[in-house]
């Protein structure tokens, strides 16, 4: 059975860091891409970052260039994403989410190239 588990969010004050994990089994994990999004309380669900299933491609939002890094340990079935410096504008339900193929330019640009997606864990940036 495939499965996605997210961990590691919590509440953070205002420039602190989280580290968040996703543990994968079920699949052949390093045949695969593997995504992060996030979906704060009345906004669409949106990417954040992208790691192809060798982790030597990767991709940044904008809104988390510079302050996010996605990594991931095929040994052990787990993408990471550590974020820094944290504002409240980062609060969100975290997912990550298996790509239907291991790298290509429309895991940027259509949510549908993700065919598996974890339950979320929820990260909260407030003083």
């Amino acid at each position: 059975q495939l499965q996605l588990v997210e961990s590691g969010g919590g509440l953070v004050q205002p420039g602190g860091s989280l580290r968040l994990s996703c543990a994968a089994s079920g699949f052949t994990f390093d045949n695969y891409a593997i995504g992060w999004f996030r979906q704060a309380p009345g906004k669409e669900r949106e990417g954040v970052s992208y790691i192809s299933n060798s982790g030597d491609n990767t991709h940044y939002a904008d809104s988390v260039k510079g302050r996010f890094a996605i990594s991931r340990d095929n040994a052990k079935n787990t993408v990471y994403l550590q974020m820094n410096s944290l504002t409240p504008e980062d609060t969100a339900v975290y997912y990550c989410a298996k790509a239907k193929i291991a790298w290509g330019i429309i895991l940027i640009t259509n949510q549908r190239a993700f065919d598996y997606w974890g339950q979320g864990t929820q990260v909260t940036v407030s003083s």
